[in-house]
């Protein structure tokens, strides 16, 4: 009889230690989203070593804030960045993106290929906000890359240009960073021969100009 009392108490104090083990161990499972880069060669990394573009950085700073616990998700970062991307192939590519990464952030670095070959500003813009409206109702929320044009593009045209990105952040409500290279100088030492792509030791700096519109999203 002694036996069997001492024994209940033990199997009742397994029981209990084994559930709060489970209960702990489902309290402090990592959640993980996906974040989807759509971008050009500004983007993809065009003329650098692998893994050294903005989005590189990018994807070692969400894993250096988990490490640190200053983030509670982790963030598994896809960039689907093509060199020589326009409005319109972004927005051909993005719905089986979309339904392929099921991703919870859609960052949109897309219209300087538009600009420079002078394709039309108004079909840019429509295409950057079919894409921003094919985000929102995947459920992703969305931050909007502005970028740059050559200055020999001529201030209207280059005014045109950089309005489309504050009109669509207004228009949709989303964040919005208003330029990828806010943050460099046009500094030759920053570019690469052709005078358009930022090399190495600019990239933190195209990160910097991201951030501040993408971290509030992250938590």
């Amino acid at each position: 009889m002694h036996v069997d009392r001492f024994f209940r108490k033990w199997l009742f104090l397994l029981c209990s230690v084994l559930l709060l083990t489970l209960a702990s161990g489902t309290s402090c499972a990592t959640e993980t989203r996906l974040l989807l880069v759509v971008g050009d060669s500004l983007s993809a990394g065009y003329g650098l070593p692998n893994g050294k573009g903005w989005v590189d950085l990018l994807r070692m700073r969400l894993e250096q804030l988990r490490a640190q616990q200053t983030l509670r998700v982790d963030y598994t970062v896809v960039n689907a960045s093509i060199s020589g991307e326009t409005t319109s192939g972004g927005l051909s590519r993005l719905p089986q993106l979309l339904r392929l990464h099921q991703p919870a952030i859609v960052l949109i670095e897309l219209g300087a290929n538009d600009g420079l070959r002078g394709l039309s500003l108004d079909m840019a813009q429509a295409n950057l906000a079919h894409m921003i409206e094919t985000s929102q109702q995947a459920h992703a929320r969305v931050v909007l890359i502005g970028t740059p044009l050559p200055e020999n593009y001529g201030k209207p045209y280059i005014e045109s240009f950089s309005a489309i990105f504050t009109r669509l952040s207004h228009t949709y409500h989303i964040n919005l960073a208003p330029s990828l290279f806010s943050r460099l100088s046009v500094d030759a030492d920053n570019f690469q021969a052709d005078r358009l792509h930022p090399n190495v030791q600019a990239q933190p700096m195209l990160l910097e100009a991201v951030w501040p519109a993408l971290q509030p999203l992250l938590q």
